[in-house]
């Protein structure tokens, strides 16, 4: 298909899905500014309150695999305009949720599910089409461009969501998504005319699908509320059923997950691998210092979430241009020394205490986001890369996943640990110093899975011939 489009195609085609991946990332990160006066609005419990966050991720972890496979038969354009025009709808009716009402705060958890879901059909198709337009001595380069939007949404979040919220209102923030959504969709759909499905005689697995998704659905709540008793029972329950999808999908002429892939294509199964850990090492270090910037060093939000900011900025920088190395030289090995470079800064953040300096934490986090900027991009050009046309899909679909999973997990293992050490209290003055020490057992985790993540990585093979 990239023989037929022209180069101003490609680029309004690349320009779109930079546009449509900055917003999505903003409002992932700004909504979490937004919580407290949403909170108030609707007058939600803590635990209702992260179920705003959590029904979204939920429904993009639940779906991605499987409108991945749909986009490979029936196109990805056309998966990638529906899931936009859902994202839009939801987006649309956030704004219009009357407050002090009973049902408000369930009504809007389930709009944020519905705005899951049309995520879900983005993530998995905005790499997937940027693959099959682009050529692949150019793939990396992209990859890398719409990796660093990401970063800048998740960059400009704190400072932009926080002034909007604070100034106009936490619906301002659904009100720049519409406007964004609507001005994507209308050129879209006006301009590129192409079609990408490489997969369109191959049937849809529907009964694979759903006991995928049932089984997501119990691990990923399940790790959300561990570690209580059902929740041990719910993720036990998850991978039990996970396991039965893996045999149920090995009997399969056109598997939704071809298991298969995983066992004969050694980069595509570790580089993910390696993603899943990464994501699981780095994810909650922004939770995690953000509670200790407030509640240990005194700081006001604003100062905490201008300190937090180097490790994004930092990312945005990096992973713009090594996406671009990784078109010439090894994804493993410039993948492999950003693990490296995230050990040394999570090794750093081991040794923080009551009295650690400032600027000590920021070269920390400069560190972090050096070394996940060189990792990103690499990595995902590596498993985009690993596939053939037919499944370009799935394995954009596989790297949403593998990010979301891994955030999970990172949340779960921060969250036990702080549980298990100061149990339900709130963080004061009496556990300061048991608060400190869960830091410490924490970073120390995260070290040791990214030192796994670094021999997982450097054991997938050469990808350059």
């Amino acid at each position: 298909m990239t023989d037929v489009l022209s180069h101003a195609n490609k680029r309004m085609i690349l320009v779109i899905i930079l546009i449509t991946s900055f917003f999505n990332a903003f409002m992932g990160s700004a909504i979490n500014i937004a919580l407290p006066q949403i909170g108030k609005e609707f007058t939600m419990s803590a635990v209702n309150l992260s179920w705003v966050e959590m029904a979204y991720l939920l429904a993009s972890a639940m779906f991605l695999i499987p409108f991945g496979k749909i986009a490979d038969i029936i196109g990805r354009k056309k998966i990638f305009l529906i899931g936009n025009g859902i994202y839009l709808f939801a987006t649309c009716l956030c704004t219009v949720i009357p407050h002090q009402t009973e049902t408000a705060a369930i009504f809007f958890i389930s709009i944020r599910f519905l705005q899951g879901i049309g995520a879900a059909m983005i993530f998995c198709t905005a790499m997937a089409i940027i693959v099959s337009v682009f050529p692949p001595h150019e793939r990396g380069k992209m990859i890398g461009l719409n990796v660093s939007s990401i970063y800048l949404g998740l960059t400009v979040a704190p400072a932009l969501g926080g002034f909007l919220t604070q100034t106009l209102g936490w619906r301002s923030l659904f009100y720049i998504n519409i406007i964004a959504s609507v001005i994507c969709l209308g050129i879209f759909v006006s301009f590129i005319r192409n079609e990408w499905k490489d997969a369109e005689h191959e049937t849809f697995d529907a009964k694979g699908s759903l006991l995928f998704m049932i089984s997501i659905f119990c691990m990923m709540l399940g790790f959300a509320r561990l570690p209580e008793i059902y929740a041990i029972i719910l993720v036990v329950l998850g991978i039990a059923l996970f396991v039965g999808f893996i045999l149920f999908e090995l009997k399969l002429e056109f598997p939704i997950l071809p298991i298969r892939l995983f066992v004969m294509n050694r980069i595509f199964l570790l580089s993910n691998l390696t993603a899943l850990i990464n994501y699981a090492a780095t994810f909650a270090i922004t939770f995690i210092l953000s509670l200790y910037l407030q509640y240990v060093k005194g700081l006001s939000p604003r100062d905490a979430g201008l300190i937090l900011i180097f490790q994004p900025v930092m990312m945005v920088l990096v992973a713009s241009f090594s996406g671009k190395l990784s078109d010439k030289y090894e994804p493993r090995l410039l993948s492999t020394l950003g693990m490296i470079i995230i050990v040394i800064g999570l090794t750093m953040l081991i040794a923080l205490g009551q009295s650690t300096s400032t600027e000590y934490i920021i070269i920390s986090l400069l560190t972090v986001g050096i070394g996940f900027g060189f990792f990103s991009s690499p990595n995902t050009n590596a498993i985009m890369s690993s596939v053939s046309k037919n499944q370009l899909g799935l394995a954009s679909a596989m790297t949403g996943t593998m990010r979301i999973l891994g955030q999970m997990s990172s949340m779960a293992i921060a969250s036990m640990v702080i549980h298990v050490m100061i149990g339900k209290q709130r963080i004061s003055t009496e556990n300061i110093g048991m608060f400190v020490a869960s830091t410490k057992i924490i970073f120390s985790v995260f070290t040791v899975l990214c030192i796994v993540g670094i021999v997982a990585s450097l054991s997938r093979g050469k990808q350059h011939s």
